[in-house]
């Protein structure tokens, strides 16, 4: 069960501080803790840059979550870009096509509980985390 998901379209960098302002207030108000909520902020943020760069813009929802034991929020980032072709190799640490530190897909999925991605080469991807209470 989830509330009413907030959405953002991410077509400047002004977005990005969109989504990480809105995650960071949905965070506090399911109450996670200051590291979780730092945590789930780091992985928004470096995953709504990765739909702008990478995807070409797209969008990100942002929903609070309860599933009858404890609460937490969803974000999903969507894009039509191009998709990505070796989903194992975007994973690799250090792994970048952009000159960054290469943590981003891989760090991402270190920093939430639950990650889910759905790529196809032409059509885009889109990649939901979960992160709960303790």
């Amino acid at each position: 069960m989830s509330d009413q998901a907030q959405r953002i379209e991410v077509v400047s960098d002004q977005d990005v501080v969109r989504v990480r302002q809105l995650v960071r207030t949905l965070a506090v108000a399911v109450k996670l803790s200051l590291v979780d909520q730092t945590k789930l902020v780091t992985a928004a943020s470096e995953l709504a840059r990765n739909t702008l760069v990478y995807g070409g813009g797209g969008s990100v929802e942002v929903s609070s979550v309860d599933n009858g034991r404890r609460k937490g929020i969803r974000i999903v980032f969507a894009d039509q870009g191009p998709g990505i072709a070796d989903l194992d190799l975007a994973f690799t640490d250090g792994y970048t096509t952009g000159g960054g530190l290469g943590l981003g897909l891989s760090g991402a999925r270190r920093l939430v509980d639950e990650f889910d991605i759905v790529t196809a080469v032409g059509e885009g991807t889109t990649i939901t985390v979960t992160k709960w209470c303790r």
